[in-house]
């Protein structure tokens, strides 16, 4: 017990090395730039983007991963039943009866209803576990060493608006700094970056996650790789909001709460995400009361939900 303490601390240390690196090399750049050089013409743009590159870096380090709320946890009676019942398929089966309730649409591979042993809950579509965070994450895209965090639906925004700024930052001082070896740092970390970012701006446009891009996800019918993919417009809106004019700064603009998104076989009317927000970001909020009347309320829309698929469609949900 004592020596996994210790590992796991010595990990949690190591873990902070890479952001310790950047703000080193960001910091050493400041210096350089403004102490250093010291062009009046250029300083007032130069911290704008400092800023930018700062606050976004801030908010995908230390914005904590939304984790599914108690709506997706096993009560103690349903807890108890699945854990006694020792035949596969019986557990099987016991959360298929429990996910009637939910709006979940994704599967596992096997077609099974996906649950996490080790929170002990119903994943949500497009959640998943993370072995460093040691917890389940909405919409989880990929645990990020550079930001010793994991980018999922909380924080996706910042992460692309951090790598954005980055390439910004790079550029500008690669443009006015002519120092060869700043100059070629940030040609480097700009060439890097921009890979990445029109790696994640495609992942956008499709409406996917890195780890959907890598594994298909499956629905009831069957993979689906463009099960979420809604359209170009509502895709963005989905990351960054319908304020474009709050797209660019560092909030959170995303729609819903993570826990069901729009599906490309529903229509908007009839989509969870926005028919049953509300009510969902009231029980996330504790309170219980009337918690039989909503999950009734929930099976009928989820029920109607299904009813409205005809039974060609091949997708219901992702993973």
């Amino acid at each position: 017990m004592a020596l996994s303490r210790g590992l796991r601390c010595c990990q949690r240390v190591f873990s902070w090395i890479p952001v310790l690196i950047i703000t080193s090399v960001v910091l050493w750049s400041y210096y350089a730039y403004v102490f250093e050089l010291c062009l009046l013409a250029y300083l007032l743009v130069f911290h704008v983007c400092f800023v930018m590159f700062s606050w976004t870096y801030w908010k995908s380090i230390f914005t904590p991963p939304a984790s599914p709320c108690k709506k997706f946890q096993l009560s103690y009676s349903d807890k108890e039943r699945y854990e006694m019942e020792e035949r596969p398929d019986a557990q099987k089966q016991i959360l298929v009866e429990i996910a009637k309730k939910l709006p979940i649409f994704s599967r596992a591979q096997s077609g099974a209803i996906r649950f996490c042993d080790r929170c002990q809950v119903l994943k949500p579509d497009r959640c998943h576990h993370c072995s460093v965070c040691e917890t389940c994450v909405l919409k989880m895209d990929h645990h990020c060493p550079w930001v010793n965090n994991c980018v999922g639906f909380s924080n996706y925004k910042f992460f692309l608006l951090f790598l954005s700024y980055s390439m910004v930052y790079c550029v500008f001082i690669a443009a006015t700094f002519h120092v060869l070896f700043l100059m070629f740092v940030a040609l480097m970390f700009f060439v890097s970056l921009m890979f990445l970012f029109s790696y994640h701006c495609w992942l956008v446009a499709k409406n996917r996650s890195t780890l959907e891009a890598f594994s298909v996800p499956v629905f009831v019918g069957g993979p689906d790789r463009n099960g979420f993919n809604v359209g170009l417009h509502r895709n963005l809106e989905q990351v960054f909001g319908e304020d474009r004019r709050l797209w660019l700064i560092p909030i959170f603009t995303g729609q819903g709460n993570g826990h069901y998104f729009p599906l490309k076989s529903l229509s908007e009317s009839h989509n969870p995400l926005l028919a049953n927000e509300e009510m969902w970001e009231e029980s996330d909020d504790g309170s219980d009361e009337g918690s039989a009347e909503d999950d009734a309320s929930v099976t009928i829309e989820i029920e109607q939900e299904r009813s409205l698929l005809p039974s060609s469609v091949a997708v219901l949900g992702t993973e």
